[in-house]
């Protein structure tokens, strides 16, 4: 289907995403919180990271109206450093075609480990 895709996440890119989705939970943006709760650092937004993942595959849809059902386990978080980001990959294959709609299957990670486990898109091929 193409080649990966990589997607950088700063801090920024948290910011902007809370704003737009309203999920202000601080362990997005502040390390404190997210060390009282056990976390290993401010974590990128689950739904970030989701619809980042099924956008891959839309320039070769041509058209987002042809999903016809989308759905991720969340396995792994995706900790932003506050001076690096983090870098998530994508990597879409199809899975199988039956019935005039494929099933793409997405391979998320973030430092060599997999963040979103059964990422599966259904998509009508006609």
């Amino acid at each position: 289907m193409g080649a990966p895709r990589r997607v950088h996440l700063t801090r920024e890119s948290l910011v902007r995403y809370a704003g737009a989705s309203g999920d202000f939970n601080p362990i997005h943006y502040r390390d404190d919180v997210a060390a009282e709760v056990g976390l290993p650092g401010v974590l990128a937004h689950g739904m970030l990271t989701m619809g980042l993942s099924v956008e891959t595959i839309v320039p070769w849809l041509g058209d987002s109206g042809r999903i016809l059902e989308y759905g991720v386990r969340f396995t792994r978080p995706v900790v932003v450093d506050p001076a690096s980001g983090a870098d998530v990959s994508i990597v879409a294959k199809v899975g199988a075609v039956e019935d005039g709609a494929a099933r793409i299957d997405l391979t998320v990670s973030h430092a060599d480990t997999t963040v979103l486990g059964k990422a599966q898109v259904r998509v009508r091929t006609a």
